[in-house]
């Protein structure tokens, strides 16, 4: 067991560039929202990723969590053939950044995820090829499967999905928006009885996601170091600010990730 975790923590770290801390410093100003939301420092969020179909299309974030190996939703039904992972991406109209394109070498969905309820909502993309770690793209840390994060603890999500629910496209520059967690009490007076302990809620503050952030992260600093708490999930189709959104919560799902990626 000793040796397995050992393992784990090899494959999920990377030895060049240290898990969770961007070469390019964040700048969070405090309560934006992605719907009408505030522009990122170009790649603070180094491990943000683009899912992209054959045509180009935006369609899902991610996140970078080693050189071979993305986090995502389950429900954005990631397929290996035709899909993109695009890493580096700060404005995707610009031609000129120096982006990665990854072509997907496998898809590991979570065997237990419910397409009608969206519990255990994650996904693995496994890379074709390593990505090139560098100052704009390495990976976010992962929260340990006993980490606690309180409810009230102020956290940030990013992602390139809609700014408003009615608009048929999402925003052009990675959006960034804090968000306070709650526990899932407080989330079940909004959401009843669709709250498992598989998730975890944000928001209900001014803040939302919105359609095109799925898959994304949610990150709450721990030690230092930005640590992935949530994978955008679900929500009000109407991308209220005033409800929480729904994320994969991480630390339920770490062990079915560690023994994923150790397994392949």
């Amino acid at each position: 067991m000793a040796l397995l975790w050992i393992l784990s923590c090899l494959v999920l770290v990377s030895t060049t560039y240290g898990c969770g801390v961007p070469a390019i410093q964040p700048v969070v100003t405090g309560y934006s929202r992605i719907v009408n939301g505030e522009d990122a420092v170009p790649h603070s969020w180094p491990w943000q990723v683009s899912l992209q179909d054959y045509t180009g299309h935006h369609f899902c974030g991610g996140s970078v969590i080693n050189q071979f190996w993305v986090v995502t939703a389950a429900h954005c039904q990631v397929k290996y053939g035709s899909d993109r992972v695009i890493l580096g991406e700060h404005n995707r109209a610009s031609h000129n950044e120096s982006i990665q394109t990854m072509t997907i070498d496998r898809v590991f969905q979570h065997p237990s995820f419910d397409t009608s309820t969206l519990n255990n909502d994650v996904a693995l993309i496994k890379l074709a090829s390593p990505a090139q770690l560098n100052t704009r793209v390495s990976p976010v840390c992962l929260a340990g499967t006993y980490d606690n994060f309180p409810a009230g603890l102020k956290c940030v999500t990013s992602g390139w999905g809609r700014t408003k629910h009615n608009v048929p496209e999402g925003a052009t520059i990675l959006q960034q928006t804090v968000l306070p967690l709650l526990t899932n009490t407080e989330c079940q007076r909004y959401w009843r009885d669709q709250i498992s302990d598989a998730m975890i809620c944000a928001g209900a503050a001014g803040a939302d996601t919105c359609m095109g952030d799925s898959g994304g992260p949610l990150v709450c600093q721990k030690s230092g170091a930005w640590t992935l708490v949530g994978i955008v999930s679900w929500g009000r189709s109407t991308c209220s600010t005033k409800i929480p959104a729904v994320y994969a919560r991480a630390t339920k799902l770490r062990s079915w990730i560690d023994q994923t990626v150790a397994a392949n």
